[in-house]
């Protein structure tokens, strides 16, 4: 697994229709190139490493250290992919709010064009998504969620959260190849501007709390709650002091009543019940140390903008003529191909051979 850190203060406004246009094509270039040179798994490969995105995102000359680039760049990508997908076997989903609801629909309209059955992408999508906003509780709220996949069926989520009380943000990566449990260690990189106190129900030192949260869900909410009314008394370590309106009872009690219905027989169950959010998770969490003593973990997962220049000025104003140039090259360089990848290979390999040998003869001859 790849964990990274990387500053991302919020920035208002949005990419002028001039640049994004730009990204749009310039990103679309890209894709092609590297899906044409290693395939659509090395692009799934590649978004999910922060560094290679944010990188990306200085390539086509968006501010360089904001956290408008996830949501620009994941944008820009769809729309320009836009039309190529079936040749390029790379598919889109997902941006930023009320977008990120649709990446259901997305998908299960891409899998019906493929003729695949779209559960396991769906489930894929929303569980991420539920990680990130429920079990992972650091202080950012979730507003972008994209969802990047393949017909073979891998697939990459770039999603990103926000923090009014530090006007920062935070990034998660997850990669199809890494994650073989959703609830435990899933993630491939998390991007922050800093590491704070949190709640990591994904943790490999949360594994017994999740195995008491699932049985605590699967209980009657009688019993369960009887035991919750006894938390004020609780006092746990300073990192999360326990307080009345941190769970609503009420609340509590219903959400109880709909696990108690479905039993979960996991933690990953149990996070997949609709309506189980972070007020739920954490008074589960908390009412199995009471209980059990299993603590929760709070360990946080946690020079290309000079390529053309940055929105903001930043390095420099972005360079229109140099950008135009760089979409040019990459799109003649890509149509201009008209040898098969595998033949072009063969033909270098043969190339170095006939080298090789030439400058072995004129050695001897010496």
């Amino acid at each position: 697994m790849r964990t990274g850190l990387a500053h991302l203060p919020l920035h208002g406004g949005k990419a002028p229709v001039w640049l994004f246009s730009r990204m749009t094509r310039l990103s679309r270039e890209i894709v092609s190139h590297v899906v044409a040179d290693s395939g659509s798994s090395e692009l799934l490969r590649r978004l999910s490493d922060p560094f290679w995105f944010q990188a990306f995102g200085c390539v086509l000359g968006f501010d360089w250290h904001s956290s408008g680039v996830t949501t620009t760049v994941c944008g820009a990508v769809k729309e320009g992919i836009r039309g190529l997908e079936k040749d390029l076997g790379f598919y889109a989903a997902g941006g930023k709010g009320a977008t990120s609801r649709k990446t259901p629909s997305e998908v299960a309209a891409v899998c019906e064009n493929l003729g695949r059955d779209p559960a396991e992408l769906v489930s894929a999508s929303r569980l991420s998504a539920k990680v990130d906003s429920a079990a992972v509780q650091d202080g950012y709220t979730l507003y972008h969620h994209a969802f990047f996949f393949t017909r073979e069926g891998s697939w990459c989520v770039v999603q990103q959260g926000m923090s009014d009380a530090t006007s920062m943000a935070r990034r998660y990566h997850w990669l199809s190849d890494n994650v073989t449990d959703f609830v435990d260690e899933p993630h491939a990189a998390v991007c922050c501007d800093s590491r704070g106190e949190i709640l990591n129900l994904v943790a490999k030192e949360s594994a017994p709390v999740r195995i008491v949260s699932a049985e605590l869900a699967s209980q009657s909410p009688e019993k369960t709650l009887a035991l919750f009314d006894r938390l004020p008394n609780l006092t746990l370590p300073s990192h999360h002091d326990v307080r009345p309106e941190d769970i609503h009872r009420p609340y509590f009690q219903k959400i109880l009543l709909k696990t108690y219905e479905r039993a979960p027989e996991s933690f990953q169950e149990l996070l997949g019940i609709p309506g189980v959010g972070a007020r739920t998770l954490r008074a589960l969490a908390l009412t199995s140390e009471l209980i059990y003593g299993t603590p929760a973990s709070t360990r946080d997962p946690a020079r290309f903008s000079f390529a053309h220049g940055g929105k903001d000025g930043h390095p420099y104003p972005v360079d229109r003529e140099a950008y135009d140039k760089t979409i040019d090259v990459l799109h003649k360089a890509l149509e201009g191909s008209k040898v098969d990848r595998s033949e072009k290979v063969a033909a270098f390999r043969r190339l170095a051979s006939f080298a090789d040998a030439k400058g072995a003869m004129a050695s001897s001859r010496r």
